[in-house]
């Protein structure tokens, strides 16, 4: 029987999750370039200025899944606009901001709404596309991505030098107001009448402190290396996240529902997509001081070697989804982890004789590598777990997100001061192995049949997985969801 074609709603969830993602995302990289600026302009001190990105950085990491969750139990739609309306509405407040204070305060109020807003980006895609259609919609948001990060520094740049730094953030202000407004205006569909779960609040509360210890040792060791507060911070974000789990194993409701906290499948999907940021945003912090401090470029000229990663993110990302749909998720997603782990050894070998077409080869190979992994993983993450818990699912892909390119940059810090000077060879190297690293997990993801690796040896990791195994004896359940936006009844792979 053929499937209809997207609807109307499909096609505003699409475009919602785009441009919300590519907001967030031209918000980070534009600031980048508009921090010197500011800083003169307020006579603010360096660390100040850090703190206008670590302090929405920690935000962010604190929240993402308690906002998932608030998706899951309110609707992702309510949570995007409420999301979307209060990024607008902080951009604003920073572009009029009178001194530093207001514009580090609001930056951290920004990062609470980009927190609701990020997960929901997911969560509304799951909610409307079925299993097996979801991997286009994903490509394409990666896409946009992609070309948000090569064209924010840019743009940034542009508006800096015509207008001065506060232009940057009225960039954003009626893109997500006119997607808040949008997202209100449209009304969602009936949700089914189930138990009302309670949230779990301690279980936040203790993932945040958690995740805010982590984050902040990782932003502050770029500037300082790995110090006693480095090892102490570290230290007490394990001993939280080990009271965070034994709490939600104990707990009648669970912040991560147990399908999700258990499951093998989405476990090692967000395993892969931390080790493959990290991989991917430390090579490009040590590729850029080599470029810079070794090559003598200037930051514009840095920009322009490493547009080949950012090009291909934007055409590896259609053609990740193509790849997965015919050799599933298991084969892409290692094909992948190679692809960037051989870019990463190719700028690894760079030396002062190095010319522009082994630079852009390296990096070619480095955007391809990770648009496929990021394209495939987060497919597994948002199709492997029930839509009841998509925001949750988003949630846990937007902080693997931000924990691995924290983990990436810092590692990279700590290495290249060891091998003398800027010499970026030996943590490249490291970091290539930190991508290879992520194979075993990918041996875990769904095969071509959507169904995961068994265990035989532990039947219970396999749980977790209810649409594993899609096969067209289903398209009627399928069809029937797509028409109405709500899940349809799916048996388990047997």
């Amino acid at each position: 029987m053929k499937r209809p074609g997207p609807t109307a709603r499909h096609r505003l969830t699409l475009t919602s999750s785009v441009v919300g993602a590519v907001i967030v995302a031209l918000d980070g990289t534009v600031l980048t370039v508009a921090q010197p600026t500011l800083r003169r302009d307020l006579g603010a001190s360096l660390v100040q200025v850090q703190w206008t990105s670590t302090g929405y950085l920690i935000a962010v990491a604190c929240l993402l899944v308690f906002a998932g969750r608030l998706g899951d139990r309110f609707g992702h739609r309510r949570v995007f606009a409420v999301g979307s309306l209060g990024f607008g509405v902080t951009s604003a407040g920073i572009g009029l901001a009178p001194g530093i204070g207001w514009v580090i305060g609001l930056r951290v109020a920004q990062g609470v709404f980009g927190a609701l807003l990020q997960p929901a980006t997911l969560g509304m895609l799951r909610a409307v596309y079925p299993p097996d259609r979801i991997g286009r919609p994903i490509a394409l948001r990666t896409s946009a991505i992609g070309l948000a990060a090569a064209a924010g520094p840019v743009l940034g740049g542009a508006l800096v030098g015509q207008f001065g730094w506060r232009a940057v953030f009225f960039l954003n202000v009626v893109p997500a107001l006119a997607l808040g407004g949008s997202a209100l205006a449209v009304r969602e569909p009936a949700r089914s009448p189930g138990p009302t779960v309670r949230l779990d609040l301690p279980g936040a509360c203790l993932l945040a402190v958690a995740l805010a210890c982590l984050v902040r040792t990782l932003v502050g060791v770029p500037g300082t290396g790995w110090t006693a507060e480095s090892t102490a911070g570290l230290v007490v974000a394990v001993v939280v996240a080990a009271v965070f789990v034994r709490h939600e194993r104990r707990t009648a409701n669970p912040l991560l529902p147990p399908a999700v906290l258990g499951s093998t499948t989405v476990g090692a999907a967000l395993g892969i997509l931390v080790v493959a940021s990290a991989a991917m945003f430390g090579t490009l912090f040590a590729g850029s001081c080599f470029l810079q401090e070794v090559l003598g470029l200037d930051p514009l000229q840095t920009g322009l070697r490493a547009l080949p990663a950012a090009v291909m993110m934007v055409l590896g990302a259609p053609a990740s989804a193509v790849l997965m749909r015919r050799f599933g998720a298991r084969r892409t997603a290692l094909a992948a982890l190679c692809v960037l782990a051989a870019g990463v050894l190719l700028l690894s070998r760079l030396d002062r004789e190095s010319t522009a077409v082994p630079i852009g080869a390296g990096f070619l190979l480095l955007g391809a590598g990770f648009a496929g992994v990021m394209v495939t993983a987060t497919t597994v993450v948002v199709r492997h777990v029930r839509a009841e818990s998509a925001g949750v699912a988003g949630a846990l892909q937007q902080t693997a997100m931000n924990v691995g390119p924290t983990l990436g940059v810092a590692a990279a810090t700590v290495l290249m001061p060891l091998a003398g000077g800027v010499r970026t060879g030996p943590a490249l190297t490291v970091l290539a192995a930190v991508a290879v690293a992520g194979l075993p997990l990918g041996l875990r993801l769904p095969g071509r049949d959507g169904a995961p690796t068994p265990r035989p040896d532990c039947p219970e990791a396999n749980a977790g997985t209810p649409y594993g195994t899609m096969n067209t004896r289903q398209s009627t359940s399928r069809s029937a969801e797509e028409n109405d936006g709500t899940p349809a009844t799916r048996g388990r792979a047997a």
